[in-house]
Parts: C-alpha cells; structure tokens; sequence
C-alpha cells in the first residue's frame, strides 16, 4: 500500500506540511517515519536527587551518543532541506555557488581595485587577492546560512516536531549540516581560483577539515542557542539578522588579520587589550585556517587555532545547556 492510501494517521499530513512534492521523496520519508516509530522516546535528563545532582558532562555525552543512533533521520532531514530548497529552481544547486561568487567580485572590486593598498601583496605572498576572498566567502556563507536558517528550525517544523519521536536537537542540527554541504560544493571552485591565481599547495591544506570541525561545532552551538529562543522571544529574529551583520565585520573574511593587528611600531595600531578580545571570537581562527590553507603567509598561530576551538567548544556546550532547560517551553509554545 503506497503512503498516499495509508488511512489518515498524521503522516500524509506531515509530508504535506514538509512541501514535498516527489512521490521519491514522500516514499523515503515515509520508510523514516516507520523506522522512527520503533525508537524508544528519548530518555529523560536525569533530575537532582537526594544524594547529588547528575553531572552536566555525563548528559551531554549520553544525548550525543543518542543522536549518533538516530544520524539516519538527521540524514534524511538534511537530503530533504536540500531537495526542498532548490526543487523548484532551474539553476538548482548551481546558487550555491553562484550567490558567494558574485558576493566575492563585489568585495574584489570594492576592496581589490577601489581601495586597493600597496601593503596587501606582502600578507598575501605571491597568492592573488581573489584567492583571498573567496576562501573567506563560502566559509562566510556556511556560517551565515547555518545561524539564520537553524533560528527557524523549529518555528518552521513545529508540527513534525511534535510528531516525531527523536532528540529535538537534531532539527537545527541538521540545517548546519545542509549548509556544510554547499560549502564542500565550492571546495572545488575555490581550488581553480588557488590554480589561477598562484594559491600554495602545501601540507597546509589539512587546516580544512580542521577549520571545518571548529566551525561546526560553533555553528551547532549557535543554532542549539537560537532555535528554542527564537520560539520563546519572537525579537530574536530580528536579533539574529543583526548578529549575523555584525560577525561578517568582526572577522577577517574580506579582510587580512594583519589589518587589525598592525605593524609593531606603527602609531596607528589598536591596542593590545583591543586585539587580544578581537582574537577571543572564535571565527578569527577559523577564518585563518581557511585563509591559511591556500596562502601559506596567513597560516595561523597554534595559539590562535587553540583559542578558536576552545571558544567554539564553550558555545557548543552552552547552546546545548540552553537547549534542554528551554525544551518544555518551547514545546508548550508549538
């Protein structure tokens, strides 16, 4: 019997609510849907008791491993952002490519040729400047969609949400992962810039995967934080679109750190306590190691890449500290 016939249990209701149009896709998630029914619901946070409270690392690491058992809905999430997204657009994933580069020759003109400095060939070595810009904009691009998409993630299932018997987490985590997807995408075009345009291929190129890991877990940290507060306090929204503008300036994608740090003795140089908070923000490090992997003179310090994880790591667990104390207050509200 085809998912169309089933009698009216919820599920050909929920496919609706998805937007999908595919009988593929209604099929496979169908098959997902059966499979989450035979998972046990999610165990409870273990409460305070008499003899002590329950340790915040152990919960964190159970509900991990149990979102590792349940990657399989994750995944299906994910292909199905994917497919929802570009169904209905004839260039399809081609705007995943096409939205940063054309952002990139805007900052290229702007920064490259308009206010072009002399000092610039110096942090950049022999590598070109386009280089520069679009390894920072499809990593720009990963992180930006990833915080305003995972704000909605559970604004805009709530229906599924409460239908599914899985960790709540896994909705604004799988829009970080979809999003990553489109940044492995343009891997390869910014590997034709780095032959174009004199990039370094060098042990350096590891500083990927790396630069990808810290960034995810930022990234999940972030939508851990937004998604539930986006459904309690509705200026979030608002909030959200702001931050993501403010993070875009406070990090070097469109601009060398060397800018920021300055030359020593130079009288125009900001403040060491300036550079130092500067540095704290975790997208600093990432930043570079995107740079970096291309354009040997940009490889960042091990002290920074440390302080870059350090910090994603810190927000990783915060959001998922926030998550589950606003979880019953989030579903009341859907």
């Amino acid at each position: 019997m085809v998912l169309a016939d089933r009698p009216p249990n919820g599920r050909y209701t929920i496919l609706e609510h998805l937007g999908l149009r595919g009988d593929t896709l209604r099929r496979h998630l169908g098959r997902v849907m059966l499979w989450v029914d035979s998972i046990p619901s999610p165990a409870p946070l273990r409460r305070p008791t008499a003899h002590g409270q329950a340790k915040s690392e152990d919960i964190l690491t159970v509900e991990v491993g149990t979102l590792w058992r349940q990657r399989s809905v994750m995944g299906m999430l994910v292909r199905r952002d994917l497919a929802v997204k570009y169904q209905s657009s004839m260039l399809g994933y081609l705007w995943s490519l096409i939205d940063p580069l054309v952002q990139a020759l805007i900052y290229w003109f702007i920064f490259g040729v308009l206010y072009h400095r002399s000092g610039d060939e110096n942090m950049l070595g022999h590598a070109g400047y386009p280089l520069f810009i679009v390894s920072g904009i499809f990593a720009w691009m990963w992180m930006s969609a990833g915080i305003t998409e995972s704000a909605h993630a559970l604004s805009s299932q709530s229906r599924l949400i409460t239908t599914m018997r899985v960790h709540r987490q896994i909705f604004p985590i799988s829009k970080v992962f979809a999003r990553s997807v489109e940044f492995l995408v343009g891997i390869p075009v910014v590997l034709v810039f780095a032959l174009i345009f004199h990039g370094y291929f060098t042990w350096r190129l590891i500083a990927i995967p790396l630069a990808m890991l810290i960034q995810g877990v930022l990234l999940i940290g972030v939508a851990l934080i937004l998604a539930p507060l986006n459904v309690l306090f509705r200026d979030v929204e608002r909030m959200t679109r702001l931050i993501v503008r403010i993070l875009m300036y406070s990090a070097p994608v469109i601009y060398p750190l060397a800018r920021v740090l300055g030359a020593p003795g130079d009288p125009s140089r900001l403040p060491g306590w300036f550079q130092f908070l500067y540095q704290c923000n975790p997208l600093v490090g990432i930043m570079e190691l995107q740079h970096g992997a291309w354009i040997a003179p940009m490889f960042p310090s091990a002290q920074l890449v440390i302080m870059s994880a350090t910090g994603s790591l810190i927000v990783f667990i915060l959001g998922w500290w926030v998550f589950n104390r606003a979880e019953s207050a989030v579903l009341k509200e859907l």
